[in-house]
């Protein structure tokens, strides 16, 4: 393996949704009250979980980004080969599910779940209307992947996994909107890009305002109602913001509901 290789494949993991999912896992293990050693475990498997489901989505998108000209993505200009990140992508599927199993059998089943669903969308759904489907499957798993960390480990409540749900799917139609017209060119024809750049923006601002209402099921924590506040005054720029612009306003609002999402979850989740 060339000497640039690792830090290719770190570039094709997407390493920024990467480290917010891996420490959105790893608050949610804490605030439910899992052992350090636990938490560290819950952070590992879901780090090593989208670390794979990244690159694998690359490696998959490969021939289309080459034919594109995209030399920002590193598997489709060369700099590490489609082989080798295909078995790295496999040995960190598997070093996530031997993580998971360390923790407990519910946390494996879960992590099996957000892993499967990635892989699904990579392979399978990613150019189909079904694409939200991975996201909703995938992350609703995310809190239970953290409440079986826990001493007796139990399915989290229903409130986190439905706004983890939520929050995956604004994520996803959110992460298309810079991209769209490329996604297009390409042929890829999921829900965001059906749905339009429009589209697309109004059901970002509709998921982000659900899911700070969903997590009023944790009751009416001050974390939670000031998310909401939030979310409910930056949904109409989401809705006029030009590309990228709109993109960061969205993840911005999320990164304000997954704080709350801890914080509410302290002792409930």
């Amino acid at each position: 393996m060339p000497a640039a290789a690792p830090l290719a494949l770190l570039r094709s993991s997407h390493p920024g949704p990467t480290v917010v999912v891996t420490a959105v896992a790893a608050g949610l293990a804490a605030a439910a009250g899992a052992a350090p050693l636990d938490v560290g475990l819950v952070a590992a498997t879901v780090l090593a979980n989208q670390l794979s489901i990244g690159i694998a989505n690359d490696v998959v998108d490969a021939p289309r980004d080459r034919a594109a000209g995209r030399r920002d993505k590193p598997i489709a200009a060369g700099a590490v080969g489609r082989r080798t990140a295909l078995i790295v992508a496999l040995v960190l599927a598997a070093a996530s599910l031997a993580l998971a199993a360390l923790v407990s059998p519910l946390t494996l089943l879960a992590a099996g779940v957000l892993l499967v669903a990635g892989w699904a969308y990579d392979l399978l759904l990613k150019a189909t209307p079904a694409s939200l489907l991975c996201y909703l499957a995938g992350f609703a798993a995310l809190p239970t992947i953290a409440t079986g960390a826990l001493a007796e480990p139990r399915l989290a409540a229903w409130w986190a996994g439905l706004a983890a749900a939520l929050l995956g799917a604004a994520a996803h139609l959110a992460n298309v909107l810079p991209d769209l017209d490329h996604d297009r060119a390409a042929g890829v024809r999921g829900l965001p890009q059906r749905l339009g750049r429009r589209g697309s923006r109004v059901g970002c601002a509709v998921l982000l305002v659900a899911t700070g209402a969903a997590l009023l099921g944790a009751g009416a924590h001050p974390a939670v109602i000031v998310a909401i506040a939030i979310a409910l005054v930056a949904a109409p720029f989401a809705l006029t913001l030009p590309g990228r612009a709109a993109f960061r306003l969205v993840m911005g609002v999320a990164l304000v509901l997954v704080i709350a999402l801890v914080a509410a979850g302290a002792g409930r989740l």
